[in-house]
């Protein structure tokens, strides 16, 4: 599962909505919807957001879309801090139409999805996830590899000065989440160049995809930056930072935490940079985020989301630690 950049929607008020689909399908345009698949993206589009308005006062919808081996789709996720639902699953029954029309509020939403899922807490909030693709998804069993991304930039600039790339083959996942200094159009630039060199880089150890970066960047700001290799022989991670990026294994129990060196890569790396290994138990994700995400992010008081499609997990934590502040991201990794 790959994505271009994510966009994120406020919305507050009802006069907004037709703005907010033509916004959204938009976006959607290099997916190649039919045109009976654009109404009904319209009309998901307008439920989300109607429950939004209705029941929560508002919230957000973050948008991206999804390139899933030859199929190509547009992922909505939807984020409020409303009072929640005691019983998720009753109320989508209840909008389950039975006189033959599309019915009404969620579950028109989920019949109009090729994925639908929604977690939500009493006195929480609520993550509505919804997918539609171009072509029927097929009922095969997981990839063996998923990634889970939010990554959105600071509120009032254009582009974002966080980046995540990876690349995989049959014995190696290698993943990157950098953060260039600052933000805006520099930041962005030094995370760009940063995913190049790490795209381009031969090294399967992450201390030496760092330095390989670390060379390429110079002539940037610079940045913080994390860099992952997952061996799919041995199933082990090992892990190497730069600079302040959060990063954590972790599942509904348990978290381990890598600690980063200092320093800053394109203006002063450690000359002992040294990679941590770290065994994949069963169960466990990888968690990336930059420091537009609170430290203290955690997720004790969520373990059943660990049971949700991986971009409700990284919505959650982007919910309640977003600092709104700076470019914010939270990259969710996988492996079967």
């Amino acid at each position: 599962m790959d994505s271009l950049q994510q966009v994120v929607f406020s919305l507050t008020d009802r006069s907004y909505l037709n703005i907010l689909k033509k916004d959204i399908v938009k976006i959607a345009e290099p997916v190649g919807l039919s045109t009976k698949r654009v109404a009904e993206l319209e009309l998901v589009i307008s439920e989300i957001s109607t429950n939004l308005l209705k029941h929560a006062g508002g919230g957000e919808l973050v948008v991206r879309l999804l390139y899933e081996n030859a199929n190509k789709g547009i992922e909505i996720l939807s984020i409020d801090k409303g009072p929640g639902m005691a019983d998720p699953a009753r109320m989508i029954e209840d909008g389950v139409s039975t006189t033959g029309t599309l019915g009404h509020g969620l579950g028109s939403i989920k019949r109009l999805s090729d994925q639908f899922q929604l977690y939500s807490l009493k006195g929480w909030g609520t993550v509505l996830l919804s997918r539609i693709f171009s072509q029927p998804v097929s009922q095969s069993p997981p990839a063996s590899v998923g990634i889970y991304p939010v990554v959105l930039r600071k509120p009032g600039e254009k582009v974002c000065g966080d980046a995540y790339a990876w690349k995989a083959n049959p014995y190696f996942l290698k993943v990157m989440l950098a953060d260039g200094l600052g933000h805006g159009p520099l930041a962005n630039l030094a995370a760009q160049r940063a995913c190049e060199a790490f795209r381009k880089s031969t090294f399967n150890d992450p201390s030496d995809i760092l330095k390989d970066i670390h060379k390429h960047v110079k002539d940037t700001r610079g940045l913080v930056g994390t860099v992952a290799v997952y061996d799919l022989l041995h199933k082990t991670w090992r892990i190497c930072g730069v600079g302040n990026i959060s990063t954590r294994l972790c599942n509904a129990l348990t978290a381990k935490t890598h600690m980063p060196f200092n320093g800053i890569l394109g203006i002063n790396i450690s000359g002992r940079l040294q990679s941590q290994t770290i065994v994949n138990e069963t169960g466990s994700y990888l968690v990336l985020c930059s420091d537009g995400i609170s430290t203290r992010w955690e997720t004790n008081k969520h373990a059943a989301v660990f049971k949700y499609d991986l971009s409700i997990l990284a919505a959650v934590i982007y919910k309640d630690y977003a600092r709104h502040s700076d470019d914010m991201s939270v990259v969710v990794v996988k492996v079967n």
